[in-house]
């Protein structure tokens, strides 16, 4: 399979959050459901792709684990949905539906490049992009950010 298709939806989606974060959340602000609710999300993409860079595809049940772990983030990514359709604006929401199509997509991708090569360094870079937006995350909106919540910019 080739490498640089299977990266793009990694691509695109960085390009996404980073619009998505860096322009709306920051212009709107995150209520404290949000707050706590992003880094959760991004862990759990966390764990997906750790899961990939520490265990081998030959290993009993680990493509099992991994598809379980992947369908899990894809559910959990849309439980804040209640509260956007409330607090965001349409091209924010469109944004959120650009990311939640290319959710699973991302994982696919991310599984097929580990059932080509366990030690793929792109793999490791996600994990490594994923894990410090995690903690950027719980940092920047943690309770000492008192940015007003505001609803529909």
């Amino acid at each position: 399979m080739n490498t640089t298709l299977l990266t793009l939806p990694f691509l695109v989606q960085g390009a996404l959050m980073g619009v998505d974060e860096g322009w709306f959340h920051r212009r709107r602000g995150l209520p404290r459901w949000e707050r706590i609710g992003h880094p959760l999300d991004t862990l759990t993409v966390t764990a997906c792709y750790a899961w990939l860079v520490f265990r081998r595809p030959e290993m009993p049940g680990a493509l099992a684990v991994y598809a379980a772990l992947a369908i899990a983030s894809c559910l959990f990514v849309t439980k804040d949905e209640f509260v956007h359709k409330q607090l965001c604006s349409a091209k924010e929401s469109w944004i959120h539906a650009l990311l939640f199509g290319l959710h699973p997509i991302a994982f696919f991708a991310a599984g097929l490049l580990w059932l080509e090569d366990p030690n793929n360094v792109i793999l490791k870079a996600q994990l490594a992009l994923t894990s410090s937006f995690a903690l950027y995350q719980g940092i920047y909106w943690g309770p000492w950010n008192r940015t007003p919540t505001r609803s529909a910019v």
